[in-house]
């Protein structure tokens, strides 16, 4: 990191990244927390959590967080699909990330990843049942439909629904 992104950064408080950071920041992205885990730096960005790998998770699929004795949780969905406006969800195994200095990096994620949803609700279908979940997608406008069957729930006979419930709530808007 240069002197001078290092000043910046002192001066609007925003944490620096790390020499040996994998990613690759935009020229806009703000750096909100710095943590060091085994694999190497997480860094938390108004766009979401770089992984030690480089990669970035949005925040608005990070399904769900957790922090306890010095491990960060985190489970990662996927989009499986869309059904009109909505986006199917399917969630991946979580990463447990052990972190030795964790600073802020837990509470940034906890607000960021409960800052992006708007509204949330589960639903009993036949055959199973769904969460429907309204969602700011960091740099887009507007809010997005993610819907995650519950275990054992066809995709294929929950994307009418998601379909039908995304357009009720765009006509709505």
């Amino acid at each position: 990191m240069t002197w001078l992104r290092r000043f910046a950064a002192r001066l609007s408080g925003t944490a620096e990244v790390p020499a040996d950071f994998a990613g690759a920041l935009g020229a806009d992205e703000r750096v909100l927390a710095v943590a060091r885990a085994a694999d190497g730096p997480l860094v938390a960005t108004h766009l979401g959590l770089w992984l030690p790998e480089g990669r970035l998770l949005g925040w608005h699929l990070v399904s769900k967080a957790t922090w306890r004795d010095g491990v960060l949780i985190v489970v990662e969905a996927v989009e499986s699909g869309s059904a009109g406006d909505a986006v199917l969800l399917r969630d991946l195994r979580p990463l447990r990330l052990r972190l030795a200095e964790p600073g802020t990096l837990p509470e940034v994620v906890h607000t960021r990843v409960t800052g992006s949803i708007r509204s949330t609700e589960h639903r009993e279908l036949p055959g199973g049942g769904a969460r429907f979940v309204q969602r700011k997608v960091p740099g887009r406008n507007g809010l997005v439909l993610q819907v995650r069957a519950d275990p054992g729930t066809d995709e294929r006979s929950l994307a009418p629904v998601a379909a039908e419930v995304a357009q009720r709530l765009h006509r709505s808007r």
